[in-house]
């Protein structure tokens, strides 16, 4: 709760000195987090990212010189990714630029416009409705990057290494601003997670990504996509985990594989009841992660889901809509994940097609019709389910042995330096 105190007030966009000074922080925290970045202008898959954005201030000043809308004040007053104004304009114009909530009056909304030059501020309904007729001044001293002045896209990775290659992603977003819950939570708790693991012993090895909302995630893929696809046998968003709502979950794409059904499993035993939702309800970096010819095996859980609550997105997701409580049981939630998985090893072949067994003494070299034992059957028909996706147990009942049977197998086509376990 401290660490999400300490970050609350710092302007985190989707580039920009905000996400740097998060990043900076939570790396003393976990000095393992390197911060790297992805050039403004560079091309990955369909998107490009934005030039970096940076703000020195902005407000509006009335008639009488009163000042509002300060991002001094409240960074959300500043629609994300505004372009430089200094101008005296009346009352009509400045309409077009301001952004408030009718049915939440005392809320700040969270706007942003990163793809499309553009500017605005965000107001509660009390003030537009004491704006006064104007003339009004508007002050928006922003600045914007590209790649050739040095503009940037900064993302943090850390990589805690295990006894196997094997790995477990934690990925969560920093380009939000001052929101407690949608932000914040997700950052604090895999932060808490990885410093977990570098004090612990484990069998996995574990990714945690800390990067802006989807194009942070689109970049990240576009060069990492092949080495996931190798590695990875699970994965989670984390974000709205601070607020008092049950427990969400958002399946993967496929829905069934071994994340999702560890989710279920965690969920169902530790903390019913708890809501399921449908991969048409996705909102978040499953998105990307998921998404046709990536399909990487992440799901989401939340407590509130995004988009459910009334204060999302809003000024009202503050430190006092979350509570340490809160924070802590999710933290344990992903604690209990990490046990189960740990506990339950998820092994892989490391050959494509059946791996050569007769080079390695595990299948007859003279083939004849009474050479095919029922051991060298139930050993391929091991080696069949031995994909990533299915643990010891389940492998043992798909194939109607003991799981102790499929353990020695495991075991003995890792000898072989066949298998990751």
């Amino acid at each position: 709760m401290s660490w999400m105190k300490d970050l609350f007030p710092i302007n985190r966009s989707l580039s920009g000195d905000g996400n740097r000074e998060t990043l900076n922080y939570l790396q003393t925290i976990i000095p393992e987090m390197k911060i790297k970045f992805f050039a403004s202008g560079e091309d990955f898959f369909d998107w490009t990212t934005p030039d970096e954005w940076n703000v020195i201030d902005a407000y509006i000043e009335l008639q009488d010189g009163t000042k509002i809308a300060e991002f001094k004040k409240s960074n959300l007053h500043l629609v994300g990714y505004s372009e430089p104004v200094n101008q005296v304009i009346e009352k009509s114009e400045l309409l077009q630029h301001l952004h408030f909530m009718p049915d939440f009056p005392q809320a700040v909304p969270y706007v942003t416009s990163y793809y499309e030059r553009n500017w605005g501020f965000c107001i509660t309904k009390e003030q537009l409705e004491s704006l006064g007729d104007g003339p009004f001044r508007v002050l928006i001293d922003s600045k914007f990057k590209s790649g050739e002045q040095g503009g940037v896209l900064n993302y943090g990775e850390i990589y805690i290494p295990g006894i196997s290659s094997q790995e477990i992603l934690f990925s969560t977003y920093i380009c939000h601003p001052s929101m407690a819950n949608n932000e914040l939570s997700g950052p604090v708790i895999a932060t808490a997670l990885a410093k977990y693991l570098t004090e612990n012993e484990h069998h996995y090895s574990y990714r945690f990504l800390f990067l802006p909302e989807t194009i942070g995630s689109i970049s990240y893929l576009s060069q990492n996509l092949h080495s996931l696809k190798r590695t990875l046998i699970a994965g989670w968003v984390l974000t709205c985990l601070a607020d008092n709502g049950n427990f969400s979950y958002i399946p993967s794409r496929a829905g069934n594989n071994y994340a999702d059904k560890i989710s279920r499993s965690v969920l169902a035993k530790f903390w019913p009841p708890f809501l399921e939702y449908s991969w048409l309800d996705r909102g978040s970096d499953e998105r990307q992660y998921c998404s046709p010819g990536v399909d990487l095996p992440v799901c989401s859980i939340t407590r509130s889901k995004y988009g459910t609550f009334k204060e999302y997105h809003t000024s009202a997701d503050n430190l006092e809509f979350v509570s340490a409580d809160s924070i802590f049981e999710s933290y344990q939630l992903f604690l209990a994940i990490i046990s189960q998985i740990e506990n339950h090893r998820v092994p892989k072949i490391d050959v494509l097609c059946e791996p050569q067994l007769g080079k390695r003494g595990l299948y007859p070299n003279l083939s004849r019709r009474d050479a095919y034992s029922n051991d060298l059957k139930n050993l391929q028909n091991v080696i069949s389910y031995l994909d990533g996706a299915h643990t010891i147990e389940e492998i043992a009942d798909i194939c109607g042995i003991d799981r102790i049977e499929v353990e020695k197998f495991v075991q003995l086509l890792a000898e072989k330096s066949l298998i990751q376990t």
